[in-house]
């Protein structure tokens, strides 16, 4: 098993006033040669928009984006003629595919919106654009693992790539371990809040330990913890 720490404070960051991002992620002004990407996981931007605010239309092609949102609502508007809003609790999931314009906008006029934005290199390039959200309870994820991305969908948002996330939230004792679903592929933890033990690693809020050449391993929280756990094809 070989694993690689990406502390909070090592991540990109951007003040624009609007909105403060931290890239763990080669983005836009931040470019680092040793972090572009961890296998097909390309971006995972950690957001915070003022009220109001937002990011413009714009285009996307050949990308599966995933927006989670940790607080606040985020307002989606696409050129297929969707018009959402995304809560805190709801995961959205759109295949940019042969093409697509979005935007992004914080709902509300009087507090921040704060989400991750993910993006991920798809299995099959030029597929028709598509959008989907779910909703997810978070008694669902406690002490356990909740699948909210997947190739299979099912309950879980279909990806246009062998890639799994999930999500957990966990008490402090609690251990769980995390089976590799497609072999080769690599796991990314991030952690959201709290302190845990993952892959022999210790982390804390906002740290990330990526793992590679393994079919499993352990996570362990030292205290209350949520974390987000992504696997995805290290070749694509």
């Amino acid at each position: 098993m070989k694993t690689v720490v990406h502390t909070s404070e090592s991540r990109g960051s951007a003040d624009h006033g609007w909105l403060k991002s931290r890239h763990t992620f080669s983005f836009a002004g931040y470019h680092n040669p040793e972090r572009v990407h961890f296998g097909a996981l390309r971006v995972l931007n950690d957001d915070e928009v003022d009220g109001g605010q937002g990011f413009g239309t714009h285009p996307h092609d050949n990308m599966e984006i995933v927006s989670i949102p940790l607080q606040g609502d985020l307002e989606h508007k696409d050129s297929t003629g969707r018009n959402e809003v995304i809560r805190q609790g709801d995961v959205q999931i759109m295949s940019a595919g042969t093409g697509i314009q979005h935007s992004e906008f914080n709902h509300n006029k009087d507090e921040a919106v704060h989400f991750l934005q993910i993006w991920v290199f798809p299995k099959e390039r030029n597929i028709e654009p598509r959008y989907e959200q779910k909703t997810y309870l978070a008694e669902d994820r406690m002490n356990k693992f909740q699948t909210v991305v997947s190739p299979n969908g099912g309950d879980a948002l279909w990806i246009n790539q062998d890639a799994e996330f999930n999500l957990a939230n966990l008490d402090a004792g609690t251990k769980l371990t995390y089976e590799v679903k497609h072999p080769g592929n690599g796991v990314y933890v991030f952690v959201l809040n709290g302190e845990l033990i993952a892959a022999n690693e210790k982390l804390d809020t906002r740290d990330a330990v990526a793992v590679t050449e393994t079919n499993s391993f352990e996570i362990k929280a030292k205290s209350y913890a949520e974390v987000l756990v992504i696997e995805v094809p290290m070749e694509f």
